[in-house]
């Protein structure tokens, strides 16, 4: 037993410390092929996310203008007896500017002494109150023409919970929604803006 060595507690030799070196080299090559592997295959995923990213926000801008269309063709036809008043015009996506501001309207009808403000969503939800509410005052700086004129606001929805319909009227908002294939205004505590 004398005779034998442990390989683990041999001498380095130029040779041994040569192919150590190769082999750490051949470590580093792998580590750096892994790396640029793990590199492409992020770059690939955020290229993925952002186009999903750009095709939901496609989906849900499709899903919006189509409840403006669908909306908008049921006042448009014949059905403007809305807020107790006849509307003689409607306009859809009025777009106003004053001073540095902008603001867009999704849904608005006329007559010789009253302004109706519809604002569309797909789905509602309750932060889109404070925003219909925001529209008749943006509206009077928008259209000085309109400042005596009585404003009444809408919101309008595809799906419209139970409790933000109570939320709208509340504050004196007709709850417009789709019931079936008919268009149902809830304006029964309605209120001059």
């Amino acid at each position: 037993m004398a005779g034998t060595q442990n390989k683990n507690t041999q001498q380095a030799t130029p040779e041994t410390v040569w192919a150590l070196l190769q082999e750490v080299a051949a470590s580093q090559k792998d580590t750096d092929r892994q790396i640029k592997e793990l590199t492409q295959s992020q770059k690939e995923t955020d290229r993925q996310m952002k186009q999903l990213r750009q095709e939901i926000g496609g989906m849900a801008h499709n899903q919006g203008s189509f409840a403006e269309e669908y909306f908008f063709s049921a006042f448009d036809s014949g059905k403007r007896n809305f807020f107790g008043e006849r509307f003689d015009s409607i306009e859809k996506q009025l777009k106003g500017h004053w001073e540095g501001e902008n603001d867009e309207y999704d849904i608005v009808m006329f007559n010789h002494e009253s302004v109706a403000i519809v604002e569309v969503k797909y789905s509602a939800n309750e932060g889109d109150i404070a925003q219909v509410k925001k529209k008749a005052g943006t509206f009077r700086v928008m259209f000085p023409g309109y400042a005596g004129f009585k404003i009444y606001l809408g919101l309008a929805s595809m799906s419209f919970p139970e409790k933000l319909e109570r939320k709208c009227t509340d504050e004196g908002i007709a709850a417009i929604k789709q019931v079936g294939d008919a268009v149902v205004v809830n304006d029964a505590s309605l209120k001059v803006f």
